[in-house]
């Protein structure tokens, strides 16, 4: 169960772990713009999820706070370590680009392969991914399906 959010209208420090029942009921209603990045997110996790190497899903940013209008979708993929992007379906492809999931979809796209950083660097960049840009810290959510 996703905790309440603060004041600043994010989640505590952490990574929450929810279902798409409540990503929808807590992020994926109200104003059109959160309508649109909820579908988006969805897809998204569709694309990861055909190449059969899906690890993780997290998700951090805007998008899982109280902000009305979410500038963007902001994710991390953690594939599985024998992911081969070559291997991955077509239409799944361009979510391992990060300049080209952005330009199709308005989404920032991080990616890695389960294992190649250690897990003092792993928690480096979940450290990262929960700071804001005025260096306070939010919640992240990994999406379990």
């Amino acid at each position: 169960m996703l905790p309440a959010f603060e004041l600043s209208g994010d989640l505590p420090e952490g990574i929450h772990i929810a279902d798409w029942q409540e990503i929808e009921s807590h992020f994926g209603r109200g104003s059109g713009p959160r309508l649109r990045a909820h579908a988006k997110l969805r897809h998204l996790h569709e694309l990861a999820s055909r190449t059969g190497k899906l690890a993780r899903f997290l998700v951090f940013g805007s998008f899982v706070s109280t902000a009305t209008n979410p500038r963007d979708i902001d994710v991390v993929l953690v594939m599985t370590a024998d992911f081969k992007l070559e291997d991955a379906p077509r239409e799944s492809r361009t979510l391992f680009s990060h300049s080209e999931a952005d330009a199709r979809f308005g989404a920032s796209v991080f990616w890695l392969r389960d294992g190649m950083l250690s897990d003092e660097m792993m928690q480096m960049l979940l450290e990262t991914w929960q700071t804001k840009r005025d260096g306070t810290k939010r919640g992240i959510v990994e999406i379990k399906s």
